[in-house]
C-alpha cells in the first residue's frame, strides 16, 4: 500500500497537534494498532487508528482508502488517556 498526504495538511497537522504525518504513518504498521471505522465520518469512509510510532509515542490516526492501494492520511495527534488505556489492555 502506497500512502500519501496533503502537503498544507501535513504543516498544520504539525502546528496544531506536533505530530508530523510522516511519522505517524507507522502507526498503521503497528501489530497492536487498534482500528475502527469513524462512525462520525459523513462523506467517506474513514478510520481510525491507535497505535505506536518510530519514537514509542501513541498517535490516534484518521485515514481513508483512495484510489486502489492508496491510504491518505488525513490527521494525527497523541492518543488521549482513553484511547491509551484501551490499547494498552
Amino acid at each position: 500500500m502506497q500512502l500519501e498526504y496533503d502537503p498544507d495538511k501535513r504543516v498544520l497537522n504539525l502546528r496544531k497537534h506536533g505530530v508530523d504525518l510522516e511519522d505517524a504513518s507507522i502507526v498503521l504498521s503497528d501489530p497492536r494498532a487498534l482500528i475502527r471505522e469513524d462512525a462520525d465520518a459523513l462523506e467517506k469512509q474513514r478510520f481510525i487508528a491507535v497505535g505506536s510510532d518510530a519514537l514509542a509515542r501513541l498517535l490516534t490516526v484518521v485515514y481513508t482508502y483512495g484510489p486502489p492501494d492508496i491510504i491518505r492520511l488525513i490527521s494525527a495527534r497523541r492518543a488521549s488517556a482513553k484511547e491509551q488505556r484501551a490499547y494498552e489492555s
